[in-house]
């Protein structure tokens, strides 16, 4: 029986990809919702009513807003209107 040398590199290319692919994923950071801690204009998305998306918060720290952090930093993150929060703030 014979071995493609082609067929053998495209193996080897496939597997070493699939390798990185899942050692990647796994060095990504878990992220979580971190409201109250958004610049005006700088929240990630859906900062409640009267807004839709990203970049529509119209005050600093907005309560509803909510801006991706990595997870267990939320409420250690410090603000001029308290730590930040899991949930939206009134």
């Amino acid at each position: 029986m014979t071995t493609n040398p082609a067929a053998i590199a495209a193996t080897l290319a496939l597997a070493i990809a699939g390798g990185a692919t899942a050692a990647q994923a796994a060095e990504t950071p878990k992220m979580e919702k971190c409201y109250g801690v958004s610049l005006a204009g700088k929240n990630d998305c859906k900062a409640g009513a009267g807004t839709s998306c990203a970049g529509t918060s119209r005050t600093d720290y907005q309560g509803n807003a909510w801006t991706l952090v990595k997870a267990g930093t939320c409420t250690k993150i410090k603000t001029p209107k308290g730590p930040g929060s899991l949930t939206p703030k009134a």
